[in-house]
């Protein structure tokens, strides 16, 4: 075992681990915290549909990631969520785009718990009775989300956004694509990509780093590692369409707007992440004239945001809230950037919402449910627990004023989600 401890200028630090598997462990210990969270995660979400081992290529239907969640609580022996009902922790799972994990919660027994975890994510139970059972409970899940207007409009705007990457395609997959799942395809899956070399451990919490070390090091069993290679969409730079819209049960209409970027490699830096949220404050933030703009007439209410969506491939600044006048919003945003492009960046704007989001990733590490999902993030990026807060620190405003370029207003796209009229 490889083992290093880090240490920060906020007085936190943690212990990164990796195993002769290639599993990484990030644990950082609060003594003074009552409770403690786990995740145990792998490199594998619902864009990984197509793929190379070992030189062969395999393509697989849109959804088996998030099937393959689903299915991994149960066991010959039961169900993973009835253990943790015995020890009294808190156990949920979740996949994305580009990962899957499975994770816990406790006050108490924090070892009991970790052994249910490392024990149930390393052992697959399928069968084609199971797996049937399965598509039935996900179809509906499916169908329930096709009603849902806060999904509709953002993957409405993913579909309009890209042509040929996954990340267009419902996380769940489709009634069509999940029908073709099979238990084979399942242990195929897991096989590739349940692999330790290809997984992590985020721990924070009232625990103890060498005792945790140790239980994990013992439990993780033996497996070949897999010359595992993702294969990229031939994703143009273009968008299918400018604007979307449906109308469902709402009471205000509800957007996305999205600039969709141009992808030169398959991932952004961490450097490139923090200008970009800067960027997005100084841009639209609550702090921004252009927000302060929109709420005098508005435009906008509470419930508006930005993010930059990114992962292996893709790339997007997205804009979304409920409007009366949704292409009002997105003219607005559009005009505030070339305001920006022409004009530059408010140095003091820059200064102060800088400071702000300095002072939010150091508040980030009171809560141990966010500390172990910002581990997350590392051990997909391959960066330190600290580095956010060291680049923003040292980045400038003009780095984030070269941030702009990839807003190009000529690759957006505006999904709208309307009121259903006299109830149709």
């Amino acid at each position: 075992m490889i083992k290093q401890t880090f240490e920060s200028e906020i007085g936190e630090s943690y212990v990164k681990a990796v195993l002769p598997s290639g599993l990484q462990i990030f644990i950082l210990e609060k003594p003074q915290y009552s409770s403690s969270y786990a995740i145990f995660g792998t490199k594998y979400g619902s864009i990984d549909t197509a793929f190379s081992v070992n030189g062969e290529k395999v393509c697989v239907p849109e959804g088996i990631a998030h099937f393959l969640e689903h299915k991994l609580f149960e066991s010959e022996d039961g169900d993973a969520f009835t253990k943790y009902a015995e020890t009294g922790g808190y156990a949920n799972a979740f996949t994305s785009f580009d990962r899957t994990c499975y994770l816990f919660s406790c006050s108490d027994r924090f070892y009991d718990n970790l052994a249910i975890l490392l024990n149930f994510v390393q052992s697959p139970y399928f069968t084609e009775q199971t797996v049937k059972k399965e598509q039935g409970i996900i179809g509906q899940e499916i169908r329930m989300y096709d009603d849902s207007p806060s999904w509709r409009v953002m993957f409405n705007m993913l579909l309009a956004m890209y042509r040929e990457h996954p990340v267009r395609i419902d996380i769940a997959g489709t009634e069509e694509s999940i029908a073709k799942i099979d238990a084979a395809l399942l242990y195929k899956c897991y096989e590739t990509f349940y692999n330790p070399s290809n997984m992590f451990i985020c721990i924070a919490g009232n625990i103890d780093t060498d005792k945790a070390l140790k239980q994990i090091e013992s439990a993780i069993r033996p497996c070949e590692c897999a010359e595992l290679e993702r294969i990229t969409a031939n994703e143009p730079d273009t968008v299918c369409s400018g604007y979307t819209e449906q109308s469902l049960e709402v009471a205000i209409p509800m957007f996305c707007f999205g600039y969709k970027e141009t992808v030169e490699k398959p991932e952004r830096t961490l450097k490139e992440k923090v200008c970009t949220s800067l960027l997005l404050e100084v841009l639209a933030g609550d702090a921004s004239p252009l927000y302060a703009r929109l709420v005098k007439e508005g435009l906008i209410n509470d419930e508006f945001d930005s993010e930059y969506f990114t992962g292996y491939g893709y790339s997007s600044v997205i804009f979304s809230g409920e409007s009366s006048d949704p292409k009002r919003v997105a003219a607005e945003i559009s005009a505030e950037v070339e305001r920006l492009k022409t004009e530059g960046i408010d140095k003091k704007l820059f200064s102060a919402v800088r400071r702000r989001m300095y002072g939010d990733a150091v508040r980030r590490f009171n809560n141990v449910e966010g500390i172990a999902m910002q581990m997350v993030d590392c051990a997909m990026s391959d960066c330190g627990l600290f580095d956010e807060i060291k680049y923003i620190k040292s980045v400038t405003s003009d780095d984030v004023y070269r941030r702009l370029s990839l807003l190009d207003n000529e690759k957006t796209v505006l999904s709208v989600i309307n009121p259903k009229e006299n109830g149709k």
